[in-house]
C-alpha cells in the first residue's frame, strides 16, 4: 500500500515526486508537477507562493489513481488526457497516436508554402492523411486562417476525437473529419498533402518503448513488413487529388530517407527538401511533381 499523499500542495508535490523517482520513471520531476497541478486545479506559482494550500480529498484520490498509472508505465499524457502540439492543447483518446514534437517538423516544413498558397490565392486546401487528433492539419489552420482542411482516418474514434479538438480549437468551421482508407474516400484536389503514417516495420514493434507499444493504437505504428507500404499508396496515388504545383510531404522514419525518397521518383516526384528533427534527425520529406 502506497503511503498516504500528503494534503498540503508543496509536501503533496514532494512525496509524488519521490513516489515516481523510486519507480524509475525517468521524468519524474516534471512527471509529477503535471499530475498533481493538473488533478488538484494548481499552478507552479501555486506551489512556491502558498505550499500550504491545501489540497481537498477528492483531488488526492485522483492525483494517487494518476500516480499508480504512471508508475504502471502509463504515458503521463495518456492519463492527462492531452498534448500540446505547436502551442495547442489537443485531447487524446486510445484510437490516436500521441502527437510528439519531432512531427511538429513537419507542420515547420509546410507552414511556408501554405502561407504563400493563401496569400496567392485567397484559400489552401489541406489534406492530412491519418489525422488522428487532428494535431498536424489544426496548427496548419491555427497558423494560416484562409487554409482549409480534411482530415482523414481509418478509425472512428481518432476522427472523433479530431473533430473534437477542431471544435474545442474553433477551427470546426474550416475543418471535415473523413472516414477512409487512405484516399479511397477523398474527393477534390489539394494543394498540400501531409502525412505522419505507420512506418514502423512490424516486425519492430515488439522493441519500440513500452509506452509507445503499450499504449499507442497498433495500426498507427504499423507499416508492413518493410514499414515503407503507406508511402507506397501515397506516391502512387497522391496525384490524382494534387493540384498543380501541390506538394506532398511525410514524416518518415530516420533511417527511410533513401527508400521513401526512392519510391516517389519511381511515382514521378521529386525531393524539394529535407528536414530534421530536434534530435538532428531525418525526420521530413516534401516533394513535388
Amino acid at each position: 500500500m502506497a503511503d498516504l499523499l500528503p494534503a498540503a500542495l508543496g509536501p503533496l508535490l514532494r512525496a509524488a515526486r519521490e513516489r515516481l523517482t523510486a519507480a524509475g520513471i525517468a521524468d519524474a520531476v516534471l512527471d509529477s508537477r503535471l499530475i498533481v497541478e493538473h488533478f488538484s486545479g494548481t499552478t507552479r506559482a501555486d506551489a512556491i507562493a502558498e505550499p500550504g494550500h491545501p489540497v481537498d480529498a477528492k483531488a488526492l484520490a485522483a492525483i494517487e489513481a494518476a500516480l499508480r498509472r504512471r508508475v504502471a508505465g502509463e504515458p503521463v499524457h495518456r492519463i492527462l488526457g492531452y498534448r500540446e502540439f505547436y502551442g495547442l492543447r489537443l485531447s487524446l483518446s486510445a484510437d490516436t497516436l500521441e502527437p510528439r514534437p519531432d512531427t511538429e517538423t513537419l507542420v515547420d516544413a509546410v507552414l511556408p508554402f501554405a502561407k504563400a498558397t493563401a496569400e496567392r490565392l485567397g484559400e489552401c486546401r489541406i489534406l492530412d492523411l491519418g489525422t488522428g487528433t487532428g494535431a498536424i492539419a489544426l496548427a496548419l489552420l491555427s497558423a494560416v486562417p484562409a487554409a482549409t482542411a480534411t482530415g482523414v482516418d481509418i478509425s472512428p474514434g481518432a476522427l472523433a476525437t479530431a473533430t473534437r479538438n477542431a471544435e474545442d480549437l474553433r477551427l470546426g468551421g474550416r475543418f471535415k473529419a473523413l472516414h477512409s482508407n487512405w484516399f479511397e474516400k477523398v474527393s477534390g484536389r489539394y494543394h498540400v498533402i501531409v502525412a505522419n503514417p505507420p512506418y514502423i516495420p512490424t516486425g519492430d514493434i515488439e522493441n519500440l518503448q513500452a509506452e509507445v507499444r503499450d499504449f499507442d493504437p497498433r495500426r498507427a505504428l504499423d507499416g508492413g513488413v518493410d514499414g515503407l507500404i503507406p508511402y507506397r499508396i501515397i506516391a502512387g496515388e497522391a496525384e490524382g487529388f494534387l493540384e498543380a504545383q501541390g506538394k506532398v510531404a511525410v514524416e518518415i522514419g530516420y533511417t527511410q530517407q533513401s527508400e521513401v525518397t526512392a519510391i516517389f521518383a519511381g511515382a514521378g516526384y521529386r525531393l524539394v527538401e529535407v528536414r530534421r528533427d530536434l534530435g538532428g534527425n531525418d525526420r521530413v520529406l516534401v516533394f513535388e511533381r
